[in-house]
């Protein structure tokens, strides 16, 4: 089953989230099949979050369910 997650990059107290689509049997810094966008939760100049709409509406329709923070990330920025 696909899964819209967030993955973490960034350094130490530095993190940065990728929002990516990829197996559930996967560990979640693992290989993903496409990166939807990121959220820099420390940004303190530009932006903080991006989210390509039209590839994760794409995704929910092929069968991809968001966790629980992706989707409270949807609702927030009216995706869904």
């Amino acid at each position: 089953m696909l899964s819209i997650r967030l993955a973490r990059n960034g350094a130490k107290k530095r993190p940065f989230y990728h929002i990516v689509v990829s197996e559930n049997d996967r560990i979640p810094t693992g290989q993903a099949l496409e990166i939807l966008g990121f959220v820099n939760p420390i940004a303190t100049v530009g932006e903080t979050i991006r989210i390509d709409a039209d590839k994760a509406k794409a995704w929910i329709l092929k069968g991809a369910r968001p966790s629980k923070t992706v989707l409270d990330l949807f609702k927030k920025h009216a995706i869904l």
